[in-house]
């Protein structure tokens, strides 16, 4: 049943969007690993950590554009639940160096025999396992995600009040992870990573394979939201977003709606996180600053709101200009090029990327006749075969 769904979910732009991915996580890691070094076609290792990093924003964006572009709920903490599975990962990947950090305490991570810890916090128990911490990446934000979206949908916080609060969320646990009595590693985070299951995550098929893993993540990820968007559920979510009153008028339990799309969509940005840290190495409390929520914001709003393939787009067109803009002279005013971004394309291309193309696409075909009615339009029709 499942499956069916999936695949009916899928259009024409859909399926191209699906299979782009899968080349991308299947042709870059063989080229980065089968290629020899120098060759024209070859990728090297940094590219793919960094086209990692990207795909992993990608997924961030698509469980943005879920809850915004089709149940209207404009989250601007959505940071927070990509750095809770963050540090959900970075955890266990703390817990994978043992005696090969610089203290050699086989149970404490470093920081923590620098700040004279005695004993492991009880809650860094499990995370030795892999499997705990998997579990971890999707309970822990989507745990809070419930907590926060019961409380604030249940009493009916909407619009402007609700993304100043989703706000003052992420920054709240920005305060709390940078205290050093916290447990977390204060402002220095988590790094200095090892292994991920017993592979060497500086090595180039560990890099590769986690690179292909984030393709996959970002596949399923799209095909979860496109089901979601394309079922029965979708068509109320969506008529939450543009006149809840009526839909509750109409006798829809609209908190339930959009409490379960809220937690469903910050389950997703934890999995981003968790992919996210092994790639980069690093995990601190700057990834709760309010400005990356913006930040992820504008993605889908490049890309283009309730489209999913455009906030994944979006995400991937804007950090690339992050990347290109601040390595030159440019990268002192690379936040004001950011804001001027964002106002072009509120007023140029309010619908996006993707959704202005598919405007004009639709214009297009539109004022496109078929030759039969231009035919008839002409006067003209085929002569009728002899009886």
């Amino acid at each position: 049943m499942m499956p069916h769904m999936l695949t009916r979910s899928l259009d024409r732009a859909a399926t191209i969007f699906v299979l782009v991915v899968a080349a991308c996580g299947i042709l870059i890691p063989l080229s980065n690993l089968l290629l020899p070094a120098g060759s024209a076609l070859q990728v090297p290792t940094y590219l793919v950590a960094l086209w990692g990093k990207y795909v992993c924003y990608a997924i961030l964006a698509l469980s943005i554009d879920l809850i915004w572009g089709y149940c209207g709920i404009l989250s601007l903490g959505h940071g927070a639940f990509f750095a809770l599975g963050g540090y959900a990962m970075g955890m266990y990947l703390m817990r994978q160096i043992g005696t090969r950090g610089v203290y050699g305490n086989p149970i404490l991570p470093d920081f923590m025999v620098f700040l004279n810890y005695s004993k492991l916090p009880w809650y860094w128990y499990g995370f030795d396992m892999f499997w705990f911490a998997a579990l971890m990446v999707l309970v822990v934000p989507g745990l809070l995600a419930f907590c926060f979206g019961w409380l604030a949908f249940r009493s009916r916080v909407t619009g402007v009040y609700l993304s100043i609060i989703t706000q003052a969320m992420t920054y709240a646990l920005l305060l709390a992870f940078f205290r050093n009595d916290f447990g977390f590693g204060g402002n220095n985070g988590l790094t200095d990573f090892k292994d991920i299951l017993g592979f060497n995550v500086q090595a180039e098929g560990t890099r590769a394979a986690l690179f292909a893993l984030s393709c996959l993540s970002l596949i399923l990820a799209f095909l979860i939201c496109r089901a979601v968007v394309s079922s029965k559920l979708g068509k109320v979510l969506i008529a939450i977003r543009d006149a809840e009153s009526r839909t509750r008028f109409l006798g829809y339990r609209v908190e339930s709606y959009k409490l379960f799309v809220f937690t469903l969509s910050a389950c997703m940005a934890g999995v981003a996180g968790a992919l996210y840290v092994p790639q980069v190495g690093i995990i601190n409390p700057s990834e709760f600053a309010p400005g990356n929520s913006i930040e992820a914001v504008i993605w889908v709003a490049v890309g283009g709101r309730g489209t999913l393939v455009g906030a994944a787009l979006g995400a991937v067109v804007v950090n690339y200009a992050k990347t290109f803009f601040t390595s030159g002279v440019l990268a002192p005013y690379w936040l004001f090029m950011l804001g001027a971004l964002f106002v072009l394309v509120t007023l140029l291309l309010p619908k996006g990327i993707i959704g202005t193309f598919n405007s004009w696409w639709d214009q297009f075909t539109s004022k496109t006749p078929n030759a039969d009615s231009a035919a008839r339009e002409d006067g003209v029709t085929e002569p009728k075969m002899a009886e």
